[in-house]
């Protein structure tokens, strides 16, 4: 490798020494992963000073085409890819005529609590008083604490799960971390690891969640830095985590003490599940997100974050250098809507609501010879017998899905896609004619089945 960059530098400036190992990468003859020489080694072969090299590689390293590693050395940095290969942008229907979306993954927006009284309860929001007070209200903190899953060391609030989550893998994911998520996962989780070049390993869970034994081989194999989980609602497959199972997680994780767990239980109080966190076993090493999006409003864009004081006060410090905190008047809203009895009955409608509408579609379906799951959310993984024509089919009725494949770490035993249940509100068996139609094919190959034959589970 050393004499490939020092054979392709013409100009021995520090920008042209940068220009040289910056086509290297793009061409691919630097892989990304690759571990650079020193820069005393590069200054030798080119006759340079350390200086100019270091010049160099700071070029590189502030145009993320290399990253520093402390003491590990210098490494070639994963290619940004196109909007276009992100996971999250394949989940959108692609539907020109879509007349029921059923792709998008977010809540009823009638189902929300209105925050017209929140609103109005907050007053004109003189909520913030300087620039230096306290990212997270004294009164949400409060809240917050009395309805956290174990006593968290520290807390804060940030503009979302996504956020919290980006900004808990920038504190503690580095370039070429091992880090363990469930298969299927959710993909912009996905996505956020790539970005950082993380390796990513998937493990299967089942009705119960994250497969222990699964869990302790992959662990086994190769040192992991972080593993990440969704406690509840699990999107896709609606899995829940059971205490017993967490109790069982964590007794794994307990031959592994370098291990961080990152809980992301981003659909908060419209979960019908009780709320099971792994940090009521290690406290100390657990951060767990909770999300308000999906039970509150999307338009809040609030979550919090609460854990070990090492990861969330980094997490909170270099929210300073940007946007500081997230909105005191948006907290104070948040804080009404946990505490008026109004908004937490209407809350409590909504959960009810979801749980009838998941129920209504899945016996329709199981009643067709579709094999689906939809435990607790707003969504269900439905298994078809090829994705591509599957959607084909549903577009040709104006329906949109998210395909399965972008949610998958490695590909699961059949094609699946995932189907915003929470948004379906009736006419469930119309609906269900429709869908078990596109998902079971014709055995003769011929397509789709005009009129959908009940075979049981799969």
């Amino acid at each position: 490798m050393l004499a490939l960059i020092t054979g392709a530098v013409e100009d021995r400036s520090a920008r042209g020494i940068a220009a040289a190992v910056s086509r290297l990468v793009t061409a691919g003859k630097l892989t990304a992963g690759a571990r650079l020489p020193t820069v005393r080694e590069v200054a030798r072969e080119l006759g340079v000073s350390p200086t100019t090299v270091s010049e160099a590689w700071r070029s590189l390293t502030r145009a993320g085409a290399i990253q520093t590693r402390g003491r590990s050395g210098t490494f070639v940095a994963a290619p940004v890819l196109p909007r276009q290969r992100w996971r999250y942008s394949q989940l959108g229907g692609r539907v020109t005529a879509v007349t029921r979306d059923l792709s998008t993954g977010v809540p009823d927006h009638d189902l929300l609590p209105d925050l017209t009284d929140a609103l109005r309860r907050v007053g004109d929001g003189r909520l913030t008083t300087s620039y230096l007070d306290a990212p997270v209200l004294p009164g949400l903190e409060a809240v917050l604490r009395e309805r956290w899953p174990f006593p968290p060391e520290q807390l804060t609030v940030v503009d979302g799960a996504l956020d919290a989550i980006d900004r808990v893998i920038g504190s503690v994911v580095r370039f070429g971390d091992r880090v363990v998520v469930e298969n299927p996962a959710f993909p912009p989780l996905l996505d956020l690891l790539q970005t950082v070049g993380a390796t990513v390993v998937g493990v299967p869970l089942d009705a119960d969640g994250l497969l222990p034994e699964s869990l302790r081989s992959a662990l086994s194999d190769y040192p992991a830095v972080a593993v990440f989980l969704q406690p509840r609602a699990h999107n896709p497959t609606g899995v829940s985590m059971t205490a017993a199972r967490a109790a069982a997680l964590a007794a794994v994780l307990d031959g592994f003490p370098d291990v961080l767990v990152v809980e992301d239980d981003h659909a908060g109080d419209i979960a019908t599940a009780p709320p099971v966190s792994l940090g009521a076993h290690l406290p100390s090493r657990t951060v767990h997100v909770a999300s308000f999006s999906k039970s509150h409003g999307p338009d809040l864009r609030l979550a919090a974050i609460g854990g070990p004081s090492s990861v969330i006060a980094a997490v909170a410090d270099r929210r300073l250098l940007g946007p500081g905190w997230s909105s005191r008047l948006l907290q104070g809203v948040l804080l009404d809507l946990l505490t008026d009895p109004s908004a937490i009955a209407q809350i409590a409608k909504a959960r009810q609501a979801y749980a009838t509408r998941r129920a209504a579609l899945l016996s329709a379906l199981h009643d067709r010879g579709v094999t689906a799951t939809a435990a607790d959310g707003i969504n269900l993984w439905m298994a078809v017998d090829d994705q591509q024509i599957a959607m084909v089919a549903l577009a040709a009725h104006g329906i949109a899905v998210a395909p399965g494949a972008p949610f998958c770490v490695t590909p699961l035993d059949s094609d699946h896609v995932r189907v915003t249940a929470g948004l379906i509100p009736d006419d469930f068996e119309p609906l269900a004619d429709i869908l078990a139609a596109a998902a079971l094919l014709d055995t003769r190959g011929s397509g789709p089945r005009a009129t959908p034959h009940p075979r049981g589970w799969r």
